[in-house]
């Protein structure tokens, strides 16, 4: 329960005079430090940002380069431009700020400039921030007992007052408020104190708000401005007792975490490839191109056109022996540049075996082609130009300045499906970014086209109704075998990023149109609008819990949050990744039947965590590539292995001991539809 919301006038003293730029002295009477910072040990400048404000970091471990002291920016926008935090040094005397440099206003889905600190742990807590708000015009102030950037408490000094206010994902309750006066000028000294539920609120010294509220018992702090704002200090204590308590807490959780980590096989690097010129991000597929048990990888480099990543092509591509590391062919030219990393889309290219020679061949899209490249060479079986774009590019989604950029489609994404009905998937899905798709037949034989609103990044195969034919799930939209619409989700908009089928329902993840379980009928079960919905994958994580849980995480806005469901959408756990990058791939790692989570490759951040969101399996200090991450069975063990690279080298790490007497393997999103756009799943049968 929480007080109701109330508004009262209150007067305070402001810091005044020749001290305006000075914190006012304040006196705990707690007398134990958990968190102090002054930013004196910061170098007057930007706090670590990408320039580029881009969709890197939705499955890349792509790290803000820079000094980030005890701190962590949870939110990343495309609307930026510039920095959001700055270093500056307002002071005669050389002292540094922590500034806010953004215009905001609390919006529903849009993230407030947030600069998060601490330990999630923390319970019972005062907290003192100096701060001067620059424009009085929207809510500037402080977090506390804050679990995520969608989830927490604030305590903001707002037009002609001040507040206390409960954030619960979408929702933002004020608890209490009261009418202020306070200065733009000075710098003021804001104080909360949390204990057990009751919540109290002091501007310099003097007690403004109180209530009750018991939605969060514990959590960090964060410094949450809406307009420009410096913050001179931040300093956390706690009653001796409670730190000992919390010490005490620590101490428990960190022997349970290696009990955990003994139970289970420590990563052991088992192959390391140079990729020389031709390294790439995440444009990886693997399969058998040589018609052996022999694996390869086909990894692609690309160049932009037009427009942001709207319409790369593939540029250069390399087919590696996994066993050797030796090239077995290439086409194009390769590019020993950075740049090659840096693309937040698919590229067009798929290894399957599509004419069902006992050799997998490459499916791909190039120059304005739809060709099937010979496993063993690279050369070219077949191929067809892409369709063109006839449409009128006001009726479809997505077309970039109202123009089509090119007389033929250049192709988004490619996956394998079965709308023929044929014993084995033989038909080829082709899309473009966000419109139109196109399905051909093994022989590049066009069978049907179809468009309606969105489609989504990756759409989902499957034979749904059991016909001996693929239905295919696209974005919101539920397409038959031919081509024809059966039903949509009542959703007009955002699209679908993910698509996972388990027990007989649909969950996707949309953006922020939220995480979703829809039935086979189109009904919409359950709704969790849980921040920009981004990446989804489903195992046997809780093995003591029946059926399949469910791990989402989010992106834009409010970044890194995962949250762990049961089959049916209950919430189980959520917690922030302070790095972005986390593909919450299912991993079969014991070969147990239980199922761990792959975050990244980082050593302090990286690594897989168990149902419980603790990291059991860390990866060494050793000098391994972060950039990207991939699960799937190299050494044919039933168990996974753990694919590192970035553009220069590539890890494999298998487990440092053998494998259960007794060990299964799992069913897996198929490697011949790789993308950067699908969930992940562990289906044991």
């Amino acid at each position: 329960m929480c007080c109701p919301q109330v508004r009262k006038s209150i007067n305070v003293s402001p810091v005044s005079g020749n001290d305006s730029l000075n914190p006012a002295p304040y006196n705990f009477s707690m007398d134990s430090i958990l968190f102090f910072d002054d930013f004196s040990h910061f170098t007057p400048g930007p706090f670590p940002y990408d320039p580029s404000h881009s969709a890197m970091g939705e499955y890349h471990f792509f790290p803000n380069r820079g000094d980030h002291g005890a701190w962590h920016d949870p939110v990343e926008s495309y609307r930026y431009r510039g920095p959001s935090w700055i270093i500056t040094a307002p002071f005669m005397d050389g002292r540094h700020c922590m500034e806010q440099t953004r215009i905001e206003s609390p919006k529903e889905k849009q993230a407030a400039p947030t600069l998060c600190a601490g330990d999630i742990g923390w319970t019972d807590y005062t907290v003192r921030v100096s701060a001067r708000v620059l424009s009085a015009m929207e809510p500037c102030g402080f977090l506390f007992r804050y679990q995520t950037s969608l989830m927490h408490y604030g305590f903001f000094l707002v037009p002609g007052g001040a507040e206390l206010v409960r954030i619960n994902k979408l929702e933002r309750t004020v608890l209490v408020s009261c009418d202020l006066d306070w200065d733009c000028d000075c710098f003021h000294d804001l104080t909360v104190t949390v204990k057990g539920n009751s919540i109290t609120a002091g501007l310099d010294g003097n007690t403004v708000l109180e209530c009750t509220d018991t939605q969060y018992e514990t959590g960090c702090i964060a410094l949450c401005a809406c307009m420009p704002s410096q913050y001179a200090s931040v300093t956390v204590s706690a009653e001796t007792e409670t730190v000992k308590a919390l010490e005490a807490a620590a101490l428990a959780k960190k022997q349970v975490i290696a009990k955990k980590q003994a139970e289970h096989p420590r990563p052991l690097l088992w192959k390391r490839i140079d990729l020389q010129d031709f390294g790439a991000g995440r444009q990886i597929r693997f399969g058998h191109l040589t018609g052996t048990g022999e694996m390869f990888f086909v990894i692609c480099q690309h160049q932009r056109r037009v427009f942001k990543d709207r319409y790369p092509c593939i540029s250069c591509m390399t087919a590696v022996s996994v066993e050797s590391g030796q090239v077995l062919w290439q086409r194009g030219s390769p590019r020993d540049a950075e740049d090659v990393i840096h693309l937040t889309t698919d590229l067009p290219f798929q290894v399957y075996d599509i004419d069902h020679d006992g050799i997998d061949e490459v499916i791909c899209s190039w120059d304005f082609k739809l060709m099937i490249l010979d496993g063993k060479t690279g050369r070219v079986k077949r191929e067809i130009p892409t369709p063109e774009n006839t449409e009128a590019p006001e009726t479809l989604t997505g077309i970039d300045f109202n123009r089509h950029a090119f007389k033929r489609l250049n192709v988004d994404a490619i996956s394998i499906a079965n709308v023929s009905g044929k014993k084995r998937p033989s038909d080829i899905l082709i899309k473009d970014r966000y419109a139109r798709i196109w399905i051909y037949d093994d022989e590049l034989r066009p069978l049907w086209k179809f468009s309606h609103n969105n489609t989504g990044h990756f759409p989902y195969s499957f034979d749904f109704n059991n016909d001996g034919k693929d239905e295919i799930f696209s974005c919101y939209n539920m397409i038959d075998s031919s081509g024809k619409l059966l039903w949509k989700l009542p959703i007009k908009d955002d699209h679908t990023d993910e698509i996972l089928f388990a027990e007989g329902i649909l969950a996707i993840v949309s953006g922020w149109e939220g995480f979703m379980l829809a039935d086979l009928g189109g009904k919409i079960l359950f709704r969790d609008i849980n921040g920009h919905a981004q990446r989804i994958s489903t195992g046997n994580f809780c093995p003591e819990r029946p059926g399949y849980e469910i791990c989402t995480t989010t992106f834009w806005e409010n970044q890194g949050i995962i949250y762990l469901y049961d089959g049916k959408g209950n919430e189980i756990w959520r917690r922030e990744q302070r790095c972005n990058g986390n593909i919450i791939s299912p991993v079969n790692w014991d070969g147990t039947g239980t199922d761990l989570i792959l975050l990244n490759g980082n050593t302090t951040h990286g690594g897989m965590i168990d149902g419980s969101g603790d990291r059991v399996v860390n990866f060494p200090d050793d000098g391994h590539p972060e950039l990207c991450a991939e699960v799937l069975d190299i050494t044919g063990d039933c168990r996974d292995e753990i694919v590192l690279w970035d553009r220069k080298s590539l890890w494999i790490y298998t487990q440092d001991g053998p494998s259960p007497l007794s060990v299964c393997a799992p069913r897996k999103y198929p490697t011949y539809n790789a993308s950067n756009y699908r969930g992940e799943y562990n289906i044991w049968q």
